[in-house]
């Protein structure tokens, strides 16, 4: 594997990390990969696992998000059987799980950190440390939002993954892509490399290529317009220092507007099923 960049913790604590392009793949892979990944998301400032409403960057992400669970959940009512059971890994606070049960889901949910999980448990969310850790359960939908390039082990998990899903079951997989227009634009202090956080940086190919090694096969492929705009806006306060909203502004329209060609979205749900 060749080196593609070198980037930054920018997040929490400013240490340098290498990402390889895996050609095979077509993905990129952080090296090194620490062994202890908890303290890395040791921050109440880590914005997936926070409710807060502090700052005007926390404010667009939780109005964006509100509008974000109404699409999942629609989402996941077109890939529902009579079942509705629904697993959610790295459900943080467990907002989405609420408003799936709300509407009939028998819900289910894996997320390591403490923090988040006692946050969720205020809203009567139980969740579990991993997924062993879950009851004998075949599920009808299996949600990761922006989870899987957080997992290590990759081909492991997506085969414990493939083994929790029901015969006719769907997996749904939101992950950032390193070939958009603003991860290009920004490089190194493109905020979705996230490292060491992300262990894994996906393309189209490898999320094709990843899954069908597990007979599974992506059936569909959803842009998040959005990611584009609060990527943009957290990249070019790495880059400079400022919030620069303008500059992000313009940088997530046109990051959107080549993707709308050649659909490389700054990130991208997959629909994924067995062959």
């Amino acid at each position: 594997m060749n080196q593609y960049l070198e980037t930054k913790d920018y997040t929490l604590t400013g240490e340098s990390f290498q990402l390889l392009h895996d050609p095979v793949l077509d993905m990129l892979v952080t090296k090194p990969q620490p062994e202890d990944l908890g303290k890395y998301y040791d921050s109440e400032d880590y914005i997936s696992h926070t409710d807060s409403k502090k700052s005007l960057v926390d404010k667009i992400y939780q109005t964006v998000k509100g509008y974000n669970l109404k699409s999942k959940l629609s989402l996941i009512e077109s890939y529902s059987s009579k079942e509705k059971t629904l697993l959610d890994v790295g459900a943080g606070t467990g907002d989405f799980l609420a408003v799936a049960r709300r509407h009939g889901w028998e819900i289910f949910g894996v997320e390591p950190s403490v923090l988040a999980k006692r946050k969720a448990s205020k809203k009567d969310i139980e969740l579990f440390e991993n997924l062993d850790a879950l009851p004998q359960k075949k599920f009808d939908v299996i949600t990761l939002w922006h989870v899987l390039e957080h997992l290590p082990n990759l081909d492991e998990q997506i085969s414990k993954l493939v083994g929790l899903l029901s015969d006719s079951g769907t997996l749904i997989v939101a992950v950032p892509n390193f070939k958009s227009y603003d991860a290009g634009y920004y490089k190194q202090f493109w905020a979705a490399f996230d490292v060491p956080r992300h262990l894994w940086h996906f393309s189209r190919n490898s999320v094709h290529r990843i899954f069908e090694k597990h007979g599974m096969k992506v059936v569909k492929v959803k842009p998040m317009i959005f990611d584009a705009f609060y990527v943009s806006l957290l990249s070019e306060k790495y880059k400079t220092g400022r919030q620069n909203f303008v500059k992000a502004l313009w940088s997530g329209f046109k990051s959107n507007l080549f993707a709308f060609r050649s659909k490389e979205y700054s990130s991208l749900i997959y629909i994924i099923q067995r062959h």
